[in-house]
Parts: C-alpha cells; sequence; structure tokens
C-alpha cells in the first residue's frame, strides 16, 4: 500500500497525511523541512526513522509529539488529533540529552512526572521503583545524577518517560552520544523494555545498524524538504540478541537500509512498502 491509499484500519497509533512543515526567515525564502509525510504506526510497533543529516528527522518526531505543529496537514494519535492527546498524556519523550534535575534524587527524577500529575504519594513511590526495576536501577535509588555513567542518566530517563505509562515513547537520538558499547547494551535494554510494556516507539537516529537492530519497520527519509522514500520492514526474529548482529539476514537489512539512503535499489526491495502505508 503506498502513501496516497487510505487505509481504514482502527489499529493505528500514529497516522500522518499529508504533513508539511516550512519554517519562515526573517531574510530569504523559507525552509521546506518536511513535504508530503504520509505514515501509518501501528500500536506496539517499533518505527525507527534515518535520514540524512538536516533532513527533518527530529522535526518530524515532534510533530508527532505536538511539541511543533505542521504547517499543512493532519496527525492523529490514538483516533485523536497530536495536541489532545498530548494533553491526554499519551506520550513519553527521551531526548539525546537526559534533562535530569541534579538536585533530585534518581527516584525523584523519575517520580517528577506524577508529582505535576498530582498522583498520590504511595503510588508515585510504587511506579517509580516499579520502572526503575524495569530498567535495572533499583538500587540506585537515592543516588544523584552526577554519580552516574551517562547511560544509566539515559536509563534514568527512560524510566521517567514510562513513569505515567504512555501509550507512545517518543525517543531522539537518546544514545547518539554514548561510546559504541554502552549504546549496543542500550539497545538491548530498549527492546526488552518495548518487550515488556508493548509501548509503540517511534525513535530517531543517524545509525543504520542501530536501526535495523532495534526496529520493526525503518522509514528513510530523503535530504531536506524530508520525505519518505522508502519503508523496509525489518522481520528479524525476536527476541533481538547479540548473535542478531553476526546473522547474514540482518547484514542484508543494513545493506538494504543503507542502499536505499543512497538511492539505490536492492535485491530485497520486495520486503519494502514505498511511501508509507500499512499494508
Amino acid at each position: 500500500m503506498t502513501a496516497t491509499q487510505s487505509d481504514s484500519s482502527p489499529a493505528v497509533a500514529v497516522r500522518l497525511t499529508g504533513v508539511e512543515k516550512t519554517f519562515p526567515m526573517r531574510a530569504g525564502d523559507p525552509t521546506i523541512a518536511l513535504t508530503g509525510i504520509d505514515l501509518a504506526i501501528r500500536p506496539a510497533e517499533f518505527v525507527s526513522l534515518i535520514g540524512p543529516s538536516g533532513c527533518g528527522k527530529s522535526t518530524l518526531l515532534r510533530i508527532v509529539g505536538d511539541l511543533i505543529s505542521p504547517s499543512s496537514g493532519t496527525v492523529e494519535v490514538n483516533g485523536k488529533p497530536a495536541h489532545q492527546a498530548r494533553l491526554d498524556r499519551d506520550y513519553g519523550m527521551v531526548f539525546q540529552a537526559p534533562v535530569l534535575f541534579d538536585w533530585r534524587t534518581v527516584e525523584g527524577n523519575v517520580r517528577l512526572p506524577l508529582e505535576i500529575m498530582h498522583i498520590d504519594r504511595r503510588e508515585r513511590d510504587r511506579r517509580a521503583g516499579e520502572m526503575l526495576d524495569l530498567v535495572e536501577l533499583g538500587g540506585f535509588l537515592s543516588h544523584y545524577p552526577h554519580q552516574l555513567s551517562g547511560g544509566m542518566q539515559q536509563r534514568v530517563a527512560i524510566a521517567r518517560a514510562l513513569v505515567f505509562q504512555p501509550a507512545i515513547l517518543l525517543m531522539d537520538e537518546p544514545f547518539g552520544a554514548l561510546d559504541e558499547m554502552t549504546r549496543e547494551r542500550l539497545n538491548a535494554e530498549v527492546l526488552r523494555i518495548w518487550g515488556q510494556t508493548g509501548t509503540t516507539v517511534l525513535f530517531v537516529t543517524h545509525s543504520i545498524p542501530e536501526a535495523v537492530f532495534l526496529s520493526t519497520r525503518v522509514v528513510v527519509m530523503s535530504a531536506r524538504p524530508g520525505r519518505i522514500t522508502k519503508i523496509v520492514d525489518i522481520d528479524l526474529p525476536q527476541p533481538r540478541t547479540e548473535q542478531t548482529r553476526e546473522t547474514d539476514r540482518y547484514f542484508e537489512f543494513v545493506t538494504e537500509v543503507r542502499e536505499s539512503l543512497r538511492g539505490r535499489a536492492t535485491a530485497s526491495a520486495s520486503r519494502t512498502r514505498a511511501e508509507g502505508g500499512i499494508g
């Protein structure tokens, strides 16, 4: 199914239709960041956005999260406008920097969204403890961010994003600043958490191997103005492990995504769907 075809299925977590984003400039022509974006994401999918620097991946993520508005087109999340979905707290968000408060403990950082929501203290403590156990930081409740490694800080950020049980997790290059070994360990952690929670994940990355390892589908975008040029279905078996990275099938998908970024067809093109629909 192509992006121009209609998908009447109700089982869609995120639907973007005809989304465009233009940034006005004080001098000169406006910058067209995104054009003609049509994409549908099923509940509990793990979808990665990949493309050249400046192609609008993060802009698209922020449009889905209602952090910025599209210039045209529509965005629906769980069957409602993105703005209403944000008010209903359907989203959890994790960015490249953990953005933790230095004066709050690990537990205090994770509890913060629940405090804002006026959840009672006993429930706050229960959920914060549960999420920190989920990211395997249950023994660090009383630590402060400066006492943690970069990878541990990102796990705290993930726990905080999940603590109010969002339906959708938006992740904008959360591991881009980490060393390769830590990044690979956190990839495995994110997949484990995704498998346990059933959360829909929309993930931005510059790393082809990371996108292939994590995703059920990889959305390939063109240089600015960003368009969806191809969607690659990643049918690697679950659960994925370090051994997954050594298989021929994994390397085939890495090659397919790389060639798609270069605008070349591959022998496995039959596994892909162009232009963003759910088939």
